[in-house]
């Protein structure tokens, strides 16, 4: 796949260029980084809060770049017109560079020839997208969203890195509010798009679950009508958000010993597991699939059966999945071994779905105590106490050992009255002072949790935690 001034023309007209500039030929790829290796590249000047890459045109053309876009805004046309006729490179005014480098995204992906999958969803974005990659990994190389590439530039810089040699793409969409996701998938334009759940993460932003739920199924926006969209069966908010938007396929997976708990006249489950002991079964022809879990609980095992469904529908042989592994970026599902003491690191994010989802993981049976130390769940707006009052409650109901609470005072306040009655039950201000608290606590063949939104960085604890527990060497 490669991009040409003809093709560009397309999108933006003419350039301004030297009146015979020569033609640069074949661009075969994209930059906003004027400190890569630009040889080649068309460099697209971005614009945020605290940079403006039209800082650096100048340099990115003398560094290399064949061709540029630059914001209207931000370089008039006369020193524009200068720019382009003492390099010698076409230069594209646009109104927003941002929205052009969304265009160049999707001008690339209608051009690799190969299928692309949307993940959204209030919690799992990341952790279904990681399954969905593996699973497609039987097909060849699989190109995926990484880090928090998950926005405006993430989406089409995903697509961007995709290539001859890519069999799948798959691309996260994250959002903070309504129409985020539309712009994404209809730069992205998914042959399959995956909603993991609607949950109550941006709640403070968005109002209601009602309203998350209408964001998230703006990623049928970009998705064709021969398109599938896969989903967890039983939730009614998700069904009647889909019936206003989508009249196309729908997937639909649920866990065995859950269909039971469905309300009643919605849509039964297409793809149903069975999980027990372990490991995840389903049909797959004449015979059962059998997949051992690559992640711990319920809630990954709902997030498997939704890549299963995109790899089945995408041409993966279902006994290529049996042996599928799994690798997640830091702070999600990780499990560290501190001298004798396991931490289950999920410090990367948190929403109350996902909170309590750890906690279940936390509170297993096993032999030694168990601790958490929950930070704040931000961006829940009205609902915040409500919600984290809810998470600590759980934290007393599943009965654990003991719990230390990050958060500003409110909700604090809320967590600790909700956890009243836990053997112990400590507030503190920082993750550094959790991490005295805790070391106090432990002892070898205890567990804890660390868990708390992006903000808290309860990752601070980690080093603490092991040097205090770890023997030197």
């Amino acid at each position: 796949m490669v991009l040409t001034v003809a093709s560009l023309r397309q999108l933006w007209g003419e350039p301004l260029a030297a009146p015979r500039a020569a033609d640069p030929g074949p661009i075969a790829r994209v930059s906003t980084d004027s400190r890569a290796d630009l040889a080649g590249a068309l460099f697209v000047p971005l614009v945020g809060e605290r940079f403006d890459g039209h800082r650096f045109l100048d340099a990115a053309l003398a560094a290399g770049a064949v061709a540029a876009l630059a914001q209207r805004d931000r370089l008039e046309a006369e020193p524009a017109r200068a720019l382009a006729a003492a390099s010698g490179r076409p230069i594209w005014l646009v109104d927003d560079t941002l929205t052009a480098y969304q265009q160049l995204g999707r001008l690339w992906r209608r051009g690799l020839k190969v299928p692309v999958v949307a993940v959204t969803g209030s919690a799992g974005k990341t952790t279904t997208r990681e399954l969905i990659k593996a699973a497609l990994a039987p097909l060849g190389p699989v190109v995926a969203s990484s880090g928090n590439e998950n926005n405006d530039v993430g989406a089409p810089l995903t697509l961007l890195k995709a290539d001859h040699t890519t069999a799948a793409v798959v691309v996260e969409m994250g959002m903070r509010g309504l129409g985020e996701i539309e712009r994404l998938t209809r730069c992205a334009e998914p042959d399959v798009a995956v909603i993991t759940n609607i949950g109550t993460a941006h709640i403070g932003r968005l109002g209601s679950r009602e309203a998350i739920g209408q964001a998230k199924c703006e990623i049928t926006s970009g998705l064709g009508p021969d398109g599938l969209l896969v989903v967890p069966a039983g939730d009614p908010l998700l069904e009647q958000a889909l019936a206003a938007v989508w009249s196309g396929r729908v997937r639909r997976v649920a866990l065995a010993d859950e269909q039971a708990a469905f309300p009643a006249g919605l849509p039964p489950a297409d793809l149903v597991g069975r999980l027990e002991d372990g490991a995840l079964s389903l049909p797959a022809g004449s015979d059962d699939l059998r997949l051992q879990l690559p992640l711990e609980g319920r809630h990954n095992a709902r997030n498997l059966l939704l890549a299963v469904a995109v790899a089945l529908e995408l041409g993966v042989p279902a006994a290529a999945l049996a042996q599928l592994r799994v690798e997640l970026p830091g702070g999600r599902a990780r499990r560290l071994r501190l001298g004798e003491v396991e931490l289950l690191d999920e410090t990367y994010n948190a929403s109350p779905e996902a909170v309590l989802a750890a906690l279940d993981l936390v509170a297993a049976p096993g032999a030694g105590r168990r601790y958490a130390v929950l930070g704040t769940m931000l961006e829940l707006g009205e609902r915040s106490l409500e919600l984290h009052r809810a998470v600590a409650a759980r934290a007393l109901e599943l009965g654990l050992d003991g719990l230390v609470i990050v958060a500003p005072q409110a909700e604090a306040a809320a967590m600790e009255a909700a956890a009243a009655g836990l053997p112990r039950l400590q507030r503190v201000e920082s993750p550094e002072q959790a991490a005295m608290v805790l070391l106090g606590w432990l002892d070898p063949g205890d567990r804890v949790l660390l868990k708390a939104s992006r903000g808290v960085a309860l990752e601070r604890m980690i080093p603490l935690l092991s040097a205090g527990l770890v023997p030197a060497a």
